[in-house]
């Protein structure tokens, strides 16, 4: 058969791209060789409905054994007593979640989108903005972060059947705790979205989602650093909210529950291929190696966050627990929209998106601020030293941004930044 040279060519063009440039995409990251491997292998050929020893195909065998690797590795990364890793991406792992608590039209609590919740967390072009009733918290305008006092407030008032922790330009750490004491308060389940911190989460830089919630979701590509996927956990330390059932009882039920929400409930076969690729990422953030980059990334956030600061920008909340920043660039070019520093940074082949920020005044699609995150150039390589240069290359690009001749000469400094941290094999 001829080799398809046009995709090829296009993926040869990616893969340049991602070779030459910043990424500073906070939901984004380069997987290792293995993962890439794995990701490629004959698994993908194998249909697999069901789960390990309870298939709807024979000739499973084997791929019963990559899923179960998977699922005891995530569960020894983050102490989790149960886990599902079948779902295609964070959403559906979210939505196979909202199945299984809630009925159609009940109300659940999340972060507002505009303060930097997720589409999945109650957009109203989202399933579950579509099929249940979302309602939102906020965060505070003056020190950017979560008002956990508010929260309480509306909860009181409004009695969500589940209250969301998560967001997904958020940069500090949550209080598990306190959001598990309101929703004692009013009988809600709490539900944990990790699919930004994961990472840190897991190799115990903030705080854990287990002890506290019900139910846990997130992805594997973000700060995992595995494939494009999601999954969901259970910990065993939250309190039993089913009465008089043991704990042991109560995991059973639910996780069957959960196991049915993601198949039959929201999805088909399983992409198997991914699930290897998963296993083998979860192995991999089992390793020294991972904590030491993990503290990597968080380090070069903490120093990425102060050198815009020092340039005169407002990073929304002050700083970052995690790895990445929200910028309002209202501060200091009240003129310039997000949209455009994203188009224009492009072209000097550093990649960021364009975001919203709390209380902004323009439309998503505009935007007033951006959202910046240390974990694919810490994968790189890159260290705390190299985190003012890139700032500096941000702020030369904004402070001058109709000027098209600065672009070629931002573009080859980064070209050459980056020729110094190559990637893995690919």
């Amino acid at each position: 058969m001829k080799r398809d040279s046009k995709v090829f060519e296009i993926i040869e063009k990616e893969r340049q791209r991602q070779m030459s440039g910043l990424e500073l995409i906070a939901s984004e990251n380069f997987v290792s060789d293995e993962v890439m491997e794995a990701m490629g292998s004959v698994m993908t050929n194998k249909y697999a409905e069901g789960y390990p020893g309870k298939r709807y195909y024979g000739g499973c065998q084997f791929v019963d054994e990559t899923e179960q690797l998977a699922i005891d590795r995530l569960k020894e990364l983050f102490g989790a007593v149960w886990a599902n890793v079948q779902p295609h991406s964070g959403a559906q792992a979210n939505m196979a979640v909202f199945l299984t608590l809630l009925k159609p039209g009940d109300k659940f609590m999340g972060l507002d989108l505009s303060h930097g919740g997720h589409l999945s967390h109650g957009s109203k072009v989202n399933s579950s903005g579509m099929l249940y009733d979302p309602i939102a918290y906020e965060v505070d305008e003056e020190t950017g972060m979560v008002d956990y006092d508010k929260m309480e407030e509306v909860a009181l008032r409004e009695k969500p059947k589940l209250i969301l922790a998560g967001a997904s330009a958020y940069s500090r750490d949550w209080d598990y705790k306190r959001m598990r004491e309101i929703a004692d308060k009013i009988g809600a389940f709490l539900m944990a979205d990790i699919a930004h911190p994961a990472g840190l989460i897991a190799v115990g830089l903030l705080n854990d989602p287990l002890k506290y919630c019900h139910v846990v979701t997130s992805t594997t590509h973000k700060t995992l650093r595995g494939p494009r996927g999601g999954i969901i956990m259970m910990g065993e330390d939250f309190e039993n909210p089913f009465g008089k059932k043991t704990m042991k009882g109560v995991v059973r039920k639910m996780s069957s529950l959960f196991d049915s929400g993601v198949f039959p409930g929201t999805q088909g076969g399983p992409l198997e291929h991914v699930i290897a690729a998963k296993a083998v990422a979860f192995g991999e953030a089992l390793t020294k190696e991972y904590k030491d980059y993990m503290k990597q990334v968080k380090s070069n956030a903490e120093v990425m966050a102060q050198a815009f600061v020092e340039k005169g920008y407002h990073v929304i909340s002050e700083g970052t627990d995690n790895h990445l920043m929200l910028i309002d660039l209202r501060t200091k070019f009240p003129e310039i929209t997000g949209r455009k520093v994203e188009n224009t940074l492009v072209l000097a082949d550093i990649t960021v998106n364009k975001n919203m920020v709390p209380f902004d005044t323009r439309s998503p699609f505009q935007a007033s601020g951006l959202r910046v995150g240390t974990p694919a150039i810490t994968t790189r390589g890159m260290k705390e030293e190299h985190m003012p240069v890139i700032v500096d290359f941000i702020d030369q690009m904004i402070s001058d941004i109709d000027n098209e001749e600065l672009i070629p000469k931002i573009k080859k400094q980064v070209n050459e930044m980056m020729a110094e941290f190559p990637m893995f094999a690919w």
